[in-house]
């Protein structure tokens, strides 16, 4: 499991931290919109408590000090429907909550002591709400809460002149807020990257199997399931462009030789060093598919005409045909190749891989390491033999 910073709970591996805001990304946004816009009617609503606790003379300056606060929300929330608002989403939400926190404090020093009950635990809500609804980091939420608890005991302790009993008793209640409030935020966002953490070793899991049910486990080539579906592919692109495609079909001269001689272990390295080699002979865009056996199948995409296919071929088989001197000094083997261009009309998956496999075997019944374009031996009405060994 990745490690996090205890206190920040930050990934230490910054790669794995950028994904994890990627993926939080639209719930965050989600949520800071959803907050905000609640969090502005608490805070406006939050004014009727004037009408009873507030001197008329008042009432002005403390709608100022609301208004001037709300403007932070207000702006920020236009600021959360542009892009740049992914790039610093959780400071800006966390100066939500240090807005209505500073908002307060004004307001509060308007009032005459006697009034403060009524209205310091609003700070206690907005410790929560920047804690726990905001959508800021729980990082954030901390420093914006110990701020404001920071400062409401300087200006109120000092500069106000609330009897320390008082102060005391404010305190007790905001500072329990920040411990319940903090330890659930905190536990919330742990929470959040543990599962993150699990759902991405779940995705790697479900690639792996899928990879491996895809791939043939021996030369780590795509099987004939994958084959398909990326013969399939090249059709519909061929569909869009116009451009032709070509499939080769290869069966490797000699192999039950050498597996009968050498040994299946021998006979495994050498399906292993044909497969690297077809994949050295071909462009990134081809497949190469190991779809059986000795039994090869390459897809290249994208060939200009005829000639090209068949000077791919002959590059095929000058890279099969060289010495495998890595297994075993002297030892060599080749290959027959069936080609087919496709798309053509009436095509379908199966159909162009059986004309590729009859024009290889074509050329197994007729001195094998060669090759052989299905149009020209008439595919259609041939039918395939047993491949030759």
């Amino acid at each position: 499991m990745a490690a996090m910073h205890p206190l920040t709970l930050r990934f230490r591996d910054p790669l794995l931290e950028e994904d994890f805001f990627e993926a939080t990304r639209a719930r965050t946004r989600q949520q800071g919109q959803a907050a905000i816009l609640v969090g502005m009617f608490v805070y406006i609503l939050h004014g009727v408590l004037d009408r009873w606790f507030v001197s008329p003379d008042i009432v002005e300056h403390l709608w100022v000090a609301r208004a001037t606060a709300l403007c932070v929300p207000v702006v920020v929330l236009a600021f959360s429907l542009t892009r740049w608002f992914a790039h610093s989403s959780h400071l800006v939400l966390a100066l939500v909550g240090l807005a209505a926190g500073t908002g307060l404090i004004a307001m509060q020093m308007h009032l005459p002591l006697e009034s403060a009950p009524y209205y310091y635990p609003m700070m206690v809500v907005v410790t929560f709400y920047t804690y726990n609804f905001v959508g800021t980091r729980f990082i954030y939420a901390l420093g914006v809460d110990l701020l404001m608890l920071l400062a409401y005991n300087l200006l109120f302790g000092s500069l106000m002149g609330y009897p320390t009993h008082v102060l005391l008793g404010h305190d007790f209640f905001i500072v329990c807020a920040n411990l319940i409030g903090g330890s659930a935020g905190y536990l919330a966002e742990r929470q959040r990257r543990m599962l993150f953490l699990r759902e991405r070793l779940l995705d790697e899991e479900r690639r792996h199997h899928l990879n491996r049910s895809m791939h043939d486990g021996l030369t780590g080539l795509p099987n004939r399931d994958l084959l398909y579906d990326r013969i399939a592919q090249a059709v519909s692109a061929a569909q869009r462009t116009g451009q032709m495609n070509c499939g080769y079909f290869l069966d490797l001269d000699r192999f039950k030789e050498i597996n009968d001689t050498l040994g299946h272990k021998v006979g495994d390295q050498v399906l292993r060093e044909v497969g690297s080699r077809l994949l050295a002979a071909v462009r990134g865009v081809d497949t190469v598919a190991r779809i059986g056996g000795d039994e090869f199948f390459v897809i290249a995409r994208d060939i200009d005409n005829e000639a090209a296919a068949k000077v791919l071929a002959v590059k095929l088989l000058d890279q099969i045909s060289a010495p495998l001197q890595s297994i075993a000094p002297g030892l060599h083997t080749g290959a027959s190749i069936g080609l087919c261009l496709f798309p053509y009309d009436g095509m379908t998956v199966a159909d162009m891989i059986h004309r590729a496999d009859v024009a290889m075997y074509t050329v197994k019944t007729s001195g094998k390491g060669s090759y052989a374009l299905a149009e020209e031996i008439g595919s259609r009405t041939s039918e395939p033999g047993a491949a030759a060994a």
